[in-house]
């Protein structure tokens, strides 16, 4: 190899989008409080939940008549639980732009076998939201992990809707601005913005999605860890901080430390405006070389978080096994770690640029993403 590398490196080379970097003043003292060897239902557990409930709230600004829960299985098991409980009561709309998207739409229609209208869009494109029947429920993801693209804003979904708004917001959340108004069912998980552990989920259900959970029954069975209802009313107790089954604790605590940081810098529009401003190093580095681009095809929906980028050099003879050279690089000099695209999406790289990131650590890998880039065509040849 003939290109000399860089010689200042990220002093934080945690780019993955999931599990996310942990906020910046981390340290494992921090988690000394936690309620180690303790029941979740004992005061001090049910008071850490009640505060981790209440913490989201405040930081996020969801409307007090909306519930919260912390429910199992991160993300991927909060929308579960939503479309299994909710859907069916009428017709549903099925919208996805990227892989995860896609699961969803797999679970309704081949599994829960829903009538569903299915809306999909390319990686790096969106689905057009004035073309969809709101009188249906509505399935989407806010910001596409996997894609790099989001919603730009919520002004296509009526206030008036008839049917539900199911959004998966998990790499949206804390970065973004989410309507509470236009989203009857909002999913997310810890790992993502707020640099939390795997494993714990949220739930927020709007007024019209409470009253729809208790009056419609699902025509299939559903497991104990999704069900919300009793005797045709909502479980209150698991939107105060009794969960379904046994939380983590110390995932708890590492989430109420990362609550305390957000509050610190100055709660969400901090937390927004660090995402921006990571993202922007390298949509701009992107605007100053032609061999790589933002996967997304519109400047409008670029995501803030997951940023995908592919390379568009002629030279490149295989681009996937290009792409994962230029990866596996930049891991082997800790440079930037697990920011291959993800399997199911275009080649390329996505490189997180959420809250707990650095600016001054994407400004550091921009010169190394050259270097990779010059490297790998040179051992191309």
């Amino acid at each position: 190899m003939t290109t000399k590398h860089p010689a200042h490196r990220p002093a934080n080379p945690r780019f993955s989008s999931g599990p996310c970097a942990k906020i910046p003043t981390f340290s494992l003292d921090k988690l000394s409080d936690a309620a180690l060897g303790r029941s979740h239902r004992a005061a001090v557990g049910k008071d850490k939940l009640k505060a981790a409930i209440e913490g989201t709230r405040e930081i996020l600004g969801i409307p007090a008549d909306y519930r919260i829960g912390i429910v199992p299985a991160s993300d991927t098991g909060a929308v579960e639980m939503a479309m299994w409980s909710l859907l069916g009561a009428r017709k549903a709309t099925m919208v996805a732009w990227e892989s995860f998207g896609a699961g969803w739409v797999t679970d309704v229609v081949k599994q829960l076998k829903i009538d569903a209208e299915v809306k999909t869009a390319d990686y790096g494109e969106i689905v057009d939201f004035a073309g969809i029947d709101f009188g249906t429920d509505v399935v989407f993801t806010w910001n596409g992990t996997t894609s790099g693209v989001r919603l730009p804003n919520g002004g296509a979904i009526p206030a008036d809707r008839a049917g539900l708004t199911i959004c998966d917001a998990t790499s949206a959340a804390f970065a973004q601005d989410l309507p509470w108004d236009k989203l009857d069912v909002t999913t997310f998980s810890w790992q993502k913005v707020m640099g939390g552990e795997a494993a714990h989920g949220m739930i927020v259900l709007s007024p019209r999605a409470v009253a729809r959970l208790e009056s419609y029954t699902p025509a299939w069975p559903l497991p104990k860890i999704f069900r919300m209802t009793k005797g045709g009313k909502l479980i209150e107790g698991i939107f105060v901080g009794e969960t379904i089954n046994t939380p983590s604790m110390l995932a708890v605590e590492d989430y109420l430390v990362a609550l305390d940081w957000a509050r610190e810098i100055g709660g969400l529009p901090k937390l927004m405006q660090r995402a921006d401003t990571n993202a922007k190093v390298l949509w701009d580095f992107c605007d100053r070389n032609d061999w790589i681009a933002n996967l997304a095809t519109d400047p409008a929906t670029r995501s803030n978080t997951s940023v995908c980028l592919k390379f568009t050099d002629d030279r490149i003879k295989d681009g996937a096994a290009f792409a994962k050279a230029v990866a596996k690089k930049l891991a082997d000099y800790n440079v930037a770690l697990d920011v291959g695209a993800y399997r199911d999406a275009p080649a390329g790289l996505r490189i997180w640029c959420g809250a707990t990131v650095e600016s001054s650590d994407v400004e550091a890998l921009t010169p190394w993403l050259t270097w990779a880039f010059e490297a790998c065509i040179e051992e191309q040849a």
